[in-house]
């Protein structure tokens, strides 16, 4: 009889890191860490005493020089020209966490250093995802004279060309990919790490973080009085960094930790009503990664994805501390809006993928309906994706057009997919990365998207790609778990793509006491070893567990990561149950 894995749907392949015991031994002597860590950055590729203090303490002298960047001479003197001589400026962004951010940043440094600076958001809805020639035209009429694309524009020929017609400077600052072989024409400035020839070391910022150093740039050269506020800046980018997914590696991994350390507290009054929202509080546990990433983003998300995301500007920029809780609450109104709507759209979803065999034989998921959401279609083709194990395309249907959004498995480029000779001339618009897209395309052309993706996938996977792959760092005894042991983890965080937080095993765990059920969909489990007992929590687990019909002296083997429950009654180290194995002939 085989091991039965908790994840029934798409059981998991374990796969136990292999540790260089001998390297992680020379890196703990020589750079006074503990072996813990010594082999989990060995794993990260980090062997040499100078990057392992580099990695494990982040610090602002380690941000690039902006102007390493391409284009951002030509960028910094002209924005620094608009600015003394009182120009009119408009920041173009997007309606998401990286777009406003990205906004508040550029528009808040413009303004300290004595500009005007007004913003475009486009909405969802109305306008889509990009910029708009009736956008630039209008600015134009009202006076605008330069206008600054945040988190957008790599791919806005058309605008480019409108803004060259009608008399205005165009820079252009993103992240996105570039057409291949391809520059932005007509633009006075184009920053993008990933832009060709651009020799700038960090090539996966995200919009924010293209943003910051455009500010960071400017303030250097205003002086000193200016450059020291340089750090309250992070905040936002931290922000940004972590919800936008980008690698916690490198520059960022400096944003991301400079940035969750200036939330405790927050001082702009915007992030302060949005923490409470949110039930953070830094003075009872410090805000961290993934805080962010389920708290806090969603809620800066949702103005974009159900509403209007000049909100989230306004949040981050009034000074009016009742307002500021009026748009803090409007946000956590319109994420419990966004809830309800994804719940909705991806019980369709599931019924669909669940009733439709030809979703099953798929190597790539396109699935449409009509009057979905556009604002949660991306959080839905998520849930296919883990779901499904395969790259997915979620579509809506809005009378003759079709808006969708691409999410992908890490063995699948999904950008290139879209520009490959069967798909690109069926859509209007799109843009993206290797595991995100957005597109826009008649309505009549989603079957054909179907055929062209899923044959392009079938030349490019094969069956062992849709086989989750569950990484696991170290396996662990739990008389190993020690809060010291806890202290010297935490030099790892903050935790995301790239720095992912790691995951243990430990192996024939015996269950202490029946599994209790929390709030009907969350499991906790007693599980000893070894005289040693600790709780387990399984998020979202409580079906799959009751499944497997464990009981009291049953053995497992569980995949885990570990946190820190820090409640005065019944706190200390717990399990965060990623995977569970039952044992064969276990119960007794």
């Amino acid at each position: 009889m085989n091991p039965v894995h908790l994840t029934v749907k798409n059981p998991k392949r374990w796969q136990l890191k292999t540790n260089d015991d001998d390297a992680a031994q020379r890196l703990s002597a020589a750079a006074s860490i503990p072996i813990t860590i010594a082999r989990l950055l060995v794993q990260r590729g980090i062997s040499e005493a100078s990057a392992a203090s580099t990695f494990l303490n982040p610090a602002l002298n380690q941000l690039h020089d902006p102007f390493r960047m391409l284009g951002m001479r030509d960028a910094v003197d002209r924005i620094q020209k608009a600015i003394s001589t009182k120009e009119q400026i408009l920041i173009y962004g997007d309606y998401d966490v990286d777009g406003t951010t990205a906004i508040v940043i550029l528009k808040t440094c413009i303004e300290l250093l004595g500009g005007t600076a007004d913003f475009h958001v486009p909405h969802r809805i109305r306008e889509g995802y990009g910029m708009r020639d009736n956008v630039i035209e209008a600015a134009a009429e009202n006076g605008i004279t330069l206008v600054i694309s945040v988190d957008t524009g790599i791919r806005a020929f058309e605008a480019a060309e409108t803004a060259k017609r009608v008399g205005l400077d165009l820079i252009v600052t993103d992240h996105h990919l570039p057409e291949i072989g391809v520059t932005l024409p007509h633009a006075l400035a184009v920053l993008n790490p990933n832009q060709q020839d651009c020799k700038y070391p960090c090539k996966e910022l995200c919009g924010a973080g293209v943003a910051f150093k455009v500010a960071q740039a400017l303030l250097t050269e205003a002086g000193a009085q200016f450059s020291r506020l340089i750090p309250s800046f992070i905040k936002m980018v931290a922000i940004a960094t972590i919800a936008d997914s980008v690698p916690l590696v490198g520059e960022n991994r400096v944003l991301a930790k400079i940035g969750l350390d200036g939330l405790r507290p927050p001082v702009n009054g915007g992030l302060k009503a949005l923490m409470q929202v949110s039930q953070l509080d830094a003075a009872v546990k410090p805000i961290s990664a993934t805080d962010i990433a389920f708290r806090v983003a969603p809620r800066i998300n949702a103005a974009g994805r159900m509403d209007v995301a000049q909100d989230v500007v306004e949040l981050f920029t009034t000074r009016d501390e009742a307002r500021s809780r009026e748009l803090a609450n409007k946000l956590n109104e319109l994420n419990s809006d966004r809830q309800a709507e994804e719940a909705r759209i991806i019980a369709t979803i599931y019924s669909r993928l669940e009733s439709d065999e030809s979703f099953k034989d798929a190597y790539c998921v396109v699935i449409a309906g009509d009057g979905w959401h556009r604002g949660v279609i991306g959080i839905a083709a998520t849930r296919v994706v883990e779901r499904m194990c395969k790259p997915a395309l979620v579509i809506a249907i809005d009378g003759d057009e079709a808006h969708g959004s691409g999410r992908s498995i890490s063995a699948f480029h999904l950008l290139d997919a879209l520009e490959s000779e069967h798909c690109r001339p069926l859509f209007k618009r799109f843009g993206g990365h290797s595991h995100a897209v957005g597109f826009s395309m008649p309505a009549d052309q989603v079957d054909a998207l179907r055929s062209a993706m899923d044959a392009y996938a079938r030349a490019k996977l094969s069956a062992e790609d849709f086989v989750p792959v569950l990484n696991i760092d170290s396996e662990v005894s739990l008389n190993e778990l020690t809060p010291e042991w806890m202290r010297c983890l935490e030099m790892l965080e903050p935790y995301g793509m790239g720095n992912r937080e790691p995951i243990f095993v430990a192996r024939g765990l015996r269950l202490q006491q029946p599994p209790r059920v929390l709030k009907e969909k969350h499991i906790k489990l007693k599980l000893g070893q070894n005289g040693r007992g600790m709780d387990a929590l399984g998020w979202r687990m409580a079906e799959d567990v009751q499944a497997l019909g464990l009981v009291v002296g049953d053995i497992v083997d569980v995949a885990f990561t570990v946190e820190e429950n820090l409640h005065p009654d019944f706190g200390g180290l717990q399990l965060i149950i990623c995977d569970l194995v039952k044992k064969a002939g276990a119960t007794g």
